[in-house]
Protein backbone atom coordinates (compact mmCIF):
# COMPACT_ATOMS: atom_id res chain seq x y z
CA UNK A 1 0.00 0.00 0.00
CA UNK A 2 1.24 3.84 -0.94
CA UNK A 3 0.56 5.85 1.90
CA UNK A 4 1.27 9.69 1.92
CA UNK A 5 2.20 11.45 5.40
CA UNK A 6 1.86 15.16 5.52
CA UNK A 7 4.63 16.42 7.57
CA UNK A 8 7.85 14.53 8.94
CA UNK A 9 8.32 16.21 11.97
CA UNK A 10 9.39 13.73 15.15
CA UNK A 11 5.57 12.51 15.27
CA UNK A 12 4.98 12.18 12.03
CA UNK A 13 8.22 10.50 11.59
CA UNK A 14 7.54 7.97 14.39
CA UNK A 15 4.32 7.20 12.25
CA UNK A 16 6.27 6.83 8.78
CA UNK A 17 8.74 4.92 10.74
CA UNK A 18 6.29 2.19 12.15
CA UNK A 19 4.23 1.98 8.25
CA UNK A 20 7.77 1.37 6.37
CA UNK A 21 8.67 -1.31 8.90
CA UNK A 22 5.52 -2.95 8.28
CA UNK A 23 5.97 -2.88 4.43
CA UNK A 24 4.27 0.39 3.47
CA UNK A 25 5.86 2.76 0.45
CA UNK A 26 6.18 6.05 2.58
CA UNK A 27 6.06 9.26 1.10
CA UNK A 28 5.94 12.03 3.43
CA UNK A 29 5.90 15.83 2.38
CA UNK A 30 7.63 18.92 4.19
CA UNK A 31 7.96 22.99 3.59
CA UNK A 32 10.92 24.61 2.35
CA UNK A 33 12.22 25.14 6.34
CA UNK A 34 11.46 22.56 8.36
CA UNK A 35 10.75 23.82 12.16
CA UNK A 36 11.46 20.61 13.85
CA UNK A 37 12.92 20.54 17.15
CA UNK A 38 13.42 16.97 17.76
CA UNK A 39 15.71 16.88 14.45
CA UNK A 40 17.61 13.40 15.53
CA UNK A 41 14.35 11.47 14.75
CA UNK A 42 12.99 13.88 11.88
CA UNK A 43 13.09 12.30 8.42
CA UNK A 44 12.46 16.10 8.05
CA UNK A 45 16.15 16.87 8.46
CA UNK A 46 16.40 15.22 5.48
CA UNK A 47 15.07 18.59 3.70
CA UNK A 48 18.38 20.37 4.62
CA UNK A 49 21.06 17.24 4.65
CA UNK A 50 19.32 15.21 1.89
CA UNK A 51 18.76 12.78 3.76
CA UNK A 52 17.91 11.56 6.98
CA UNK A 53 18.52 8.06 9.21
CA UNK A 54 15.67 8.08 11.80
CA UNK A 55 16.78 4.88 14.08
CA UNK A 56 17.45 1.82 11.57
CA UNK A 57 15.13 3.78 8.88
CA UNK A 58 16.74 5.85 5.83
CA UNK A 59 14.78 9.00 4.53
CA UNK A 60 16.14 10.12 0.86
CA UNK A 61 15.27 14.04 -0.10
CA UNK A 62 13.72 13.64 -3.59
CA UNK A 63 12.18 16.44 -5.68
CA UNK A 64 10.70 13.84 -7.89
CA UNK A 65 7.67 10.85 -8.12
CA UNK A 66 10.55 8.99 -10.11
CA UNK A 67 12.91 9.31 -7.63
CA UNK A 68 10.67 8.54 -4.69
CA UNK A 69 10.07 5.14 -6.64
CA UNK A 70 13.96 4.86 -6.29
CA UNK A 71 13.80 5.29 -3.48
CA UNK A 72 11.19 2.73 -2.13
CA UNK A 73 13.27 -0.09 -4.27
CA UNK A 74 15.92 0.98 -1.90
CA UNK A 75 13.94 0.61 1.18
CA UNK A 76 13.93 4.19 2.47
CA UNK A 77 11.03 6.40 2.89
CA UNK A 78 10.77 9.39 0.58
CA UNK A 79 10.86 13.50 1.54
CA UNK A 80 9.48 15.92 -0.86
CA UNK A 81 9.39 19.14 -0.02
CA UNK A 82 5.57 19.94 -1.06
CA UNK A 83 4.15 22.38 0.77
CA UNK A 84 0.80 21.89 -0.69
CA UNK A 85 0.69 18.69 -1.39
CA UNK A 86 0.30 18.67 -5.06
CA UNK A 87 2.18 15.20 -5.17
CA UNK A 88 -0.83 13.45 -4.06
CA UNK A 89 -2.63 13.85 -7.33
CA UNK A 90 0.30 12.12 -9.37
CA UNK A 91 1.05 9.67 -6.66
CA UNK A 92 -2.68 8.60 -5.91
CA UNK A 93 -1.88 6.73 -2.35
CA UNK A 94 -4.50 4.37 -0.80
CA UNK A 95 -3.96 6.17 2.24
CA UNK A 96 -3.24 9.77 3.13
CA UNK A 97 -2.31 10.90 6.76
CA UNK A 98 -2.14 14.46 8.07
CA UNK A 99 0.42 14.48 10.83
CA UNK A 100 1.75 18.26 10.48
CA UNK A 101 0.46 18.40 14.14
CA UNK A 102 -0.78 21.98 13.19
CA UNK A 103 -3.80 21.63 15.86
CA UNK A 104 -5.70 22.72 13.13
CA UNK A 105 -6.83 21.17 10.00
CA UNK A 106 -4.78 23.15 6.51
CA UNK A 107 -6.69 21.67 4.04
CA UNK A 108 -6.86 17.85 4.35
CA UNK A 109 -10.01 16.53 2.95
CA UNK A 110 -12.03 13.00 3.61
CA UNK A 111 -12.09 12.58 -0.45
CA UNK A 112 -8.07 13.00 -0.78
CA UNK A 113 -7.76 8.83 -0.96
CA UNK A 114 -9.50 6.27 -0.03
CA UNK A 115 -8.28 6.13 3.37
CA UNK A 116 -7.65 9.36 5.10
CA UNK A 117 -6.02 9.67 8.78
CA UNK A 118 -6.08 13.17 11.13
CA UNK A 119 -3.36 12.97 13.42
CA UNK A 120 -4.42 15.03 16.83
CA UNK A 121 -6.94 18.50 17.70
CA UNK A 122 -8.49 19.75 14.43
CA UNK A 123 -10.02 16.84 12.81
CA UNK A 124 -13.36 15.40 13.00
CA UNK A 125 -14.01 11.76 11.74
CA UNK A 126 -16.56 11.00 9.13
CA UNK A 127 -16.12 14.98 7.77
CA UNK A 128 -12.81 15.94 7.27
CA UNK A 129 -11.35 12.58 7.23
CA UNK A 130 -12.29 9.09 8.06
CA UNK A 131 -10.74 8.20 11.61
CA UNK A 132 -8.67 10.53 14.02
CA UNK A 133 -6.20 9.58 15.94
CA UNK A 134 -5.28 11.18 19.82
CA UNK A 135 -2.15 12.49 20.44
CA UNK A 136 -2.87 13.97 24.14
CA UNK A 137 -0.72 12.37 26.88
CA UNK A 138 -2.47 9.98 28.67
CA UNK A 139 -5.15 6.81 28.99
CA UNK A 140 -6.18 7.67 25.46
CA UNK A 141 -2.93 8.59 23.69
CA UNK A 142 -2.83 6.40 19.84
CA UNK A 143 -6.68 5.62 20.20
CA UNK A 144 -8.52 5.35 17.19
CA UNK A 145 -11.56 7.53 16.75
CA UNK A 146 -13.87 6.78 15.12
CA UNK A 147 -16.45 9.22 15.02
CA UNK A 148 -15.64 12.48 16.71
CA UNK A 149 -12.69 14.67 17.28
CA UNK A 150 -9.30 14.51 19.36
CA UNK A 151 -9.08 16.28 22.98
CA UNK A 152 -8.60 20.18 21.88
CA UNK A 153 -5.14 21.63 22.25
CA UNK A 154 -4.93 23.01 26.01
CA UNK A 155 -1.74 24.91 25.03
CA UNK A 156 0.45 23.16 27.96
CA UNK A 157 2.68 20.52 26.96
CA UNK A 158 2.73 17.23 28.45
CA UNK A 159 3.92 16.84 32.22
CA UNK A 160 7.29 14.44 31.93
CA UNK A 161 9.29 14.17 35.13
CA UNK A 162 7.09 16.53 36.93
CA UNK A 163 7.71 19.44 34.69
CA UNK A 164 5.43 20.87 31.36
CA UNK A 165 6.01 24.78 30.31
CA UNK A 166 9.22 24.60 31.73
CA UNK A 167 10.76 21.60 29.40
CA UNK A 168 9.81 24.02 26.11
CA UNK A 169 12.94 26.45 25.21
CA UNK A 170 11.14 29.29 23.71
CA UNK A 171 12.68 32.07 21.04
CA UNK A 172 13.53 34.88 22.84
CA UNK A 173 13.05 37.42 20.49
CA UNK A 174 12.45 37.33 16.74
CA UNK A 175 15.33 36.72 14.50
CA UNK A 176 17.59 34.38 13.39
CA UNK A 177 18.38 31.61 15.57
CA UNK A 178 22.02 29.80 16.81
CA UNK A 179 22.51 27.32 18.88
CA UNK A 180 24.78 26.98 21.84
CA UNK A 181 24.40 23.74 22.84
CA UNK A 182 23.57 20.72 20.81
CA UNK A 183 21.16 17.62 20.72
CA UNK A 184 22.31 15.37 23.44
CA UNK A 185 24.03 17.50 25.58
CA UNK A 186 23.14 17.36 29.55
CA UNK A 187 22.47 21.42 30.96
CA UNK A 188 21.61 22.85 33.99
CA UNK A 189 18.71 25.52 35.04
CA UNK A 190 20.21 28.66 33.78
CA UNK A 191 22.68 27.77 31.25
CA UNK A 192 22.92 29.62 28.23
CA UNK A 193 21.11 27.17 25.21
CA UNK A 194 21.54 29.90 22.17
CA UNK A 195 20.88 33.15 20.80
CA UNK A 196 17.72 34.87 19.11
CA UNK A 197 19.16 37.78 16.79
CA UNK A 198 21.18 38.49 19.81
CA UNK A 199 19.33 38.03 22.96
CA UNK A 200 20.12 35.03 25.26
CA UNK A 201 18.03 31.94 25.94
CA UNK A 202 18.39 30.19 28.92
CA UNK A 203 17.65 26.66 30.09
CA UNK A 204 14.57 26.90 32.74
CA UNK A 205 15.42 23.60 34.54
CA UNK A 206 17.98 20.29 34.67
CA UNK A 207 17.90 17.51 32.04
CA UNK A 208 19.22 17.20 28.55
CA UNK A 209 18.54 18.81 25.42
CA UNK A 210 16.34 16.61 23.53
CA UNK A 211 15.44 19.07 20.58
CA UNK A 212 16.69 22.20 18.79
CA UNK A 213 16.19 24.46 16.11
CA UNK A 214 18.66 24.07 13.33
CA UNK A 215 20.68 27.21 13.02
CA UNK A 216 19.39 29.97 11.17
CA UNK A 217 15.76 29.29 11.06
CA UNK A 218 13.80 32.89 11.77
CA UNK A 219 11.55 32.02 14.96
CA UNK A 220 9.17 35.08 16.20
CA UNK A 221 9.14 35.59 20.36
CA UNK A 222 8.06 32.47 22.48
CA UNK A 223 8.00 30.34 19.06
CA UNK A 224 9.13 26.63 20.59
CA UNK A 225 13.08 26.30 19.62
CA UNK A 226 13.41 23.67 21.59
CA UNK A 227 13.36 21.37 24.77
CA UNK A 228 15.15 19.48 27.78
CA UNK A 229 13.81 15.98 28.90
CA UNK A 230 14.24 16.27 32.74
CA UNK A 231 14.92 12.53 33.05
CA UNK A 232 18.69 13.32 31.59
CA UNK A 233 18.69 9.75 29.19
CA UNK A 234 20.73 11.11 26.76
CA UNK A 235 20.46 7.77 24.29
CA UNK A 236 16.31 8.82 24.45
CA UNK A 237 17.73 11.63 22.26
CA UNK A 238 18.56 9.23 19.26
CA UNK A 239 15.41 6.87 19.29
CA UNK A 240 11.51 7.38 18.37
CA UNK A 241 9.41 8.47 21.57
CA UNK A 242 6.74 6.49 22.97
CA UNK A 243 4.34 9.09 22.22
CA UNK A 244 5.18 9.21 18.25
CA UNK A 245 5.19 5.44 18.76
CA UNK A 246 1.92 5.16 20.16
CA UNK A 247 0.28 7.41 17.50
CA UNK A 248 2.06 5.22 14.97
CA UNK A 249 0.39 2.19 16.15
CA UNK A 250 -2.73 4.29 16.12
CA UNK A 251 -2.22 5.25 12.25
CA UNK A 252 -1.50 1.83 11.46
CA UNK A 253 -4.49 -0.05 13.16
CA UNK A 254 -6.63 2.91 11.21
CA UNK A 255 -4.99 1.85 7.94
CA UNK A 256 -5.59 -1.55 8.26
CA UNK A 257 -9.02 -1.65 9.65
CA UNK A 258 -9.81 0.83 6.54
CA UNK A 259 -8.29 -2.13 4.72
CA UNK A 260 -10.28 -4.97 6.53
CA UNK A 261 -13.92 -2.89 5.56
CA UNK A 262 -13.20 -2.63 1.86
CA UNK A 263 -11.74 0.91 1.59
CA UNK A 264 -8.75 -0.09 -0.87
Amino acid sequence: MKVLIKGAGDLASGIGLRLHRSGFQVLMTEIPVPTTVRRTVAFSRAVYEGKATVEDVEGILCDSLDLAMEAFLNDQVAVMVDETCQVRELWKPDAVVDGIIAKKNLGTTITDAPIVVGVGPGFTAGEDCHVVVETKRGHDLGRCIWKGSAVPNTGIPGNIGGFDKERIIRASADGSFRGAVSIGDLVKKGDLLGWCKEEPVYALIDGVVRGLLQDGVLVFRGMKAGDIDPRGVVSSCFTVSDKALAIGGGVLEAILSMKKRGAV
